[in-house]
């Protein structure tokens, strides 16, 4: 299955791998889940995932970043406008996932408006469509 994952499933998946972000990466690291990203989208993961705010350890966000890199199909959407977006950061998100004809894995659904033409799919709702096929 294709999905671009949200930034903040990183972030839950960093803090409690226990969760479903962390079995998002999970599902990612064992080739069952395979992340759509656009340099864009890394550069995010990059930008956030080293807030020093988050207090992650270096080699625990570089392994993450180098699995998303590398077990991702990388992808190069055109940009798209959309308006009343409550954050224009996550345009890049929406436009990889209409390239890849894929949903989106996010903990912030409300982030994502249904006119969007995406699928939203929360880590939980992402796990039992892997494990139900």
């Amino acid at each position: 299955m294709l999905a671009v994952v949200d930034t903040n499933v990183l972030v839950s998946a960093l803090i409690n791998r226990h969760g479903s972000p962390g079995l998002v990466v999970e599902k990612i690291r064992t080739l069952e889940l395979t992340p759509v990203v656009s340099v864009e989208i890394l550069d995010e993961y990059a930008e956030v995932l080293r807030r020093a705010r988050f207090g992650f350890a270096r080699q625990q966000v570089d392994e993450l970043l180098s699995d998303m890199e590398g077990l991702a199909q990388p992808i190069r959407p055109a940009p798209i406008r959309l308006v009343g977006l409550p954050h224009v950061d996550d345009a890049i998100f929406i436009a990889a996932a209409l390239a890849a004809a894929c949903p989106i894995v996010t903990g912030n659904v409300r982030h994502f408006p249904p006119d969007a033409g995406v699928e939203i799919l929360s880590p939980a709702a992402c796990i039992a469509r892997l494990v139900t096929g």
